[in-house]
Order: C-alpha cells, then sequence, then structure tokens
C-alpha cells in the first residue's frame, strides 16, 4: 500500500524559540523553491508574527498549532509531514511524545538534544518501531553533536581507505568563541534535576556506552574520561574538560557500533577545550577546570541554583547578534590507526556555534532527510547524525561553508 500523501517536506517544530527562529530564517535562505515548509508551535499568533519576519518567499508557509502536552496535536503534525525538525527542549521534559509520534507515524526527525538521559529513553522507546516504519529518527543534529560525530566518521573512512585498519587512539579539541542561551542552561538545569530525583540515573548518564545498542558487545577498550584535570597535548596545548564531551562521546561510539564497530574495535574517544600555550594556557586551564566543576555544583544544590537562576540567561532567550557573527568553531581530532599511522581532521566554522553554525546544521540535516533520501544510508531507528546522513550531510555542510578534512599527520 503506498504510503498516505503528506501536506509538508518539513515542519520546524519550535519555530518561536530562540533557536527555532534562526532555523526558519535559515531555511528561509537557504531551501529550495517549491519546498513545502511549515512552521509549528503552541501560539498562532507567534508563529505569525514569525513568518511575517521571513522573506517574501517564507510567507506562504503554513502555521500549524501543537503542544507537546496534546498527544493529538503531535500525531497531526507528525502524520503532516515528511520531516520534523525540533528545536523544543528540555528535551527530557518536552521531547518523548514528539520521538513517538513521529516513529509511529514514519516522519523522519532531527533535534539538538545534548541530553544522553533523553536519548536514551528515546532509543529503548521508538529504535524497534522507527525501524518498522522506516523512520530515521536522529538525534544531536548541532553543535552537539555533528563536528564530532562527522570526524570520527570521517577519520575511519580515511584510515580504511588507506588500508590502515581501525583507529585506536581519538582526541578532539575543541576552541570555540560564543555566548549561551537560557534554552542550553534550561537543559542543563532539567538534567541534574533527573539525576537528583533518581541517583541510579548516575549510572546511565556516566556510563562511557551509555548509549551503545548493545552494551554487553562492546569491545573493553579504555575510554577516556569525561573530565579531568588540566593537561598539555603532545604539541603544548593546554587543554581543560569540554562541557559537551559527556554527550558528544556517546554519540560517536554509538555511531560506531551501529556500524558494526567500523571504526575499529579498540576505538578509544574523548574530548577536551583547548585553551592556548604557556603559562597564560595553564592559568586558563585552571580556572576552566574549576569554573565548570563549580557551576555544576551550584546548580546541583537549591540555594546557589537559585542565584544561579536570576544571573543566567532565561529560556527562550540567547547570545545577540552580533555575539553570533562574531562567534566562531574550530575541531581538531588526531587519531593513530591500527597500523601507527596518524591522521587529522579539523571541523570548522563562522558563527556562534551554539546558534547561528547550530541552525546551519540542523537546517542541513532536515534538507538532507528531505532531499537526499535515495543517497542516504539504509538504515531506519535511532541513529546518528554519521549513521544516518554520513557523507551526504558532510557535502551539505561544506557547500553551506563549513570545514570538514582530513590529512596525514
Amino acid at each position: 500500500m503506498a504510503a498516505p500523501a503528506r501536506d509538508h517536506d518539513l515542519v520546524v517544530f519550535g519555530a518561536t524559540g530562540f533557536v527555532g527562529r534562526l532555523l526558519a530564517a535559515y531555511l528561509a535562505e537557504h531551501a529550495p523553491a517549491g519546498l513545502r515548509i511549515g512552521l509549528a508551535g503552541r501560539s498562532r499568533a507567534r508563529l505569525l508574527e514569525v513568518r511575517a519576519g521571513l522573506p517574501a518567499a517564507a510567507r506562504e508557509w503554513s502555521v500549524l498549532e501543537a503542544d507537546s502536552g496534546d498527544p493529538a496535536s503531535l500525531t497531526a503534525l507528525a502524520e503532516s509531514t515528511r520531516v520534523l525538525a525540533t528545536t523544543v527542549g528540555p528535551y527530557a521534559r518536552y521531547g518523548l511524545p514528539v520521538v513517538e509520534a513521529c516513529a509511529a507515524a514514519g516522519t523522519h526527525y532531527a533535534d539538538l538534544t545534548g541530553e544522553v538521559l533523553f536519548v536514551r529513553d528515546a532509543i529503548d522507546r521508538v529504535d524497534a518501531v522507527a525501524r518498522s516504519t522506516g523512520a530515521r529518527i536522529v538525534h544531536a543534529c548541532g553543535y552537539d553533536s555533528i563536528p564530532s560525530d562527522l570526524s570520527a566518521f570521517l577519520l575511519a573512512e580515511r584510515a580504511r581507505a588507506d588500508g590502515a585498519g581501525g583507529l585506536c587512539d581519538v582526541q578532539l579539541v575543541a576552541t570555540l568563541s560564543g555566548g549561551f542561551s537560557g534554552g542550553t542552561i534550561d537543559s542543563m538545569r532539567a538534567q541534574l534535576e533527573a539525576l537528583q530525583a533518581d541517583p541510579s540515573l548516575r549510572r546511565v548518564a556516566g556510563h562511557p556506552f551509555a548509549l551503545s545498542p548493545d552494551r554487553d558487545a562492546e569491545p573493553r577498550t579504555r575510554q577516556p574520561r569525561d573530565a579531568g584535570p588540566p593537561a598539555r597535548t603532545a604539541d603544548g596545548r593546554w587543554t581543560a574538560p569540554f562541557v559537551m564531551a559527556p554527550f558528544n562521546t556517546r554519540i560517536v561510539r554509538r555511531s560506531n557500533a551501529l556500524q558494526g564497530w567500523a571504526y575499529g574495535r579498540g576505538f578509544s574517544y574523548g574530548e577536551v577545550m583547548g585553551v592556548g600555550r604557556g603559562p597564560v594556557g595553564a592559568v586558563t586551564a585552571a580556572g576552566v577546570t574549576a569554573g565548570l566543576a563549580g557551576t555544576l555544583a551550584a546548580m546541583a544544590f537549591g540555594p546557589t541554583r537559585a542565584v544561579l537562576d536570576r544571573v543566567l540567561p532565561a529560556p527562550g532567550t540567547g547570545p545577540s547578534e552580533s555575539v553570533r557573527e562574531k562567534g566562531w568553531f574550530r575541531m581538531t581530532v588526531d587519531a593513530t590507526a591500527e597500523d601507527g599511522r596518524r591522521y587529522r581532521a579539523v571541523a570548522s566554522g563562522t558563527g556562534d556555534p551554539g546558534y547561528a553554525a547550530t541552525a546551519v546544521m540542523l537546517g542541513e540535516s532536515g534538507l538532507a532527510l528531505v532531499l537526499d533520501g535515495d543517497r542516504l544510508p539504509d538504515r531506519a531507528g535511532s541513529l546518528t547524525p554519521a549513521t544516518a546522513m554520513g557523507d551526504v550531510l558532510v557535502e551539505r555542510l561544506r557547500a553551506a561553508g563549513h570545514t570538514y578534512e582530513v590529512t596525514p599527520a
């Protein structure tokens, strides 16, 4: 039986939020003419306001009312479109009904989550359903975790093509400039609250293979710690813990497992943040390490969290346009292959990584799912950017101005 016709090719759910507006603006400039795009959210009036601020060609886009707390509206939303890109977070609070509706409807899905517990729940609830309906459920389609995921994918691809075998020791060093939004802070807060409410979840979130499709089948390869004291790389750069490492590393390891451990059974992957060289770099690394630990501790303790809530960005707010325009990111990933050869991947782009650059990443992910289905890997279920879109997404992001390259080191 033929699949029922859909009214839309791509719908942005959460279009009135901070990142949702950026995504809508990106699609208005870069989606091909004739693509049937809709804007979805709880308030029709606010959706109309967003649409009115877009270029003329986008002012004919549909607006759709939907609420993550209303299952019937989510079912109707999912059944109306081929692809749903959602920015509605924290995903642990609002995301599972959206994922479930898309999986049941056979609708491809992309989000911006950086929440390990949410992704683990989504895998457990919808992976089998999505595989049966053919839906690609793709998490982490922003700065969390596309640069990490695609870099590891490209490194393994290059080593395999060279006959160098699988990858062994792989370390990403992140450098960036940008700001924080209230949505990011709210997601961190939501995960900390979940861990406090159920301490047993710490074993889930803290496990290096938390998102593996089969944890028992994972190789016993020692994985780097998510956070540790300041350290230096082989070329003298000082590093500190990278706040996104506890999520990105799980996504990359899931990509390896979903491809039959194609990156190597001895694949060891870690991430840190680069902060500079010499004495200044050492002091900065110590400050970043202490600051990150202090912030997380303060957010986990009621009285200090209340103080932070008064000074941190509120949900729905984010960095100014000038901050977004001046931002940038660069991920340098060094890898050793099984035969000893070394490779380096670089992923970089301009624009605030969490917002301007993320709008590009999620926008191109949505367009890939809509337009490039016949070129995408033949997979369905709960996927990662690398396993769902692979080289196709790399091509799209390069064309959008981001850098993804691998060279011998």
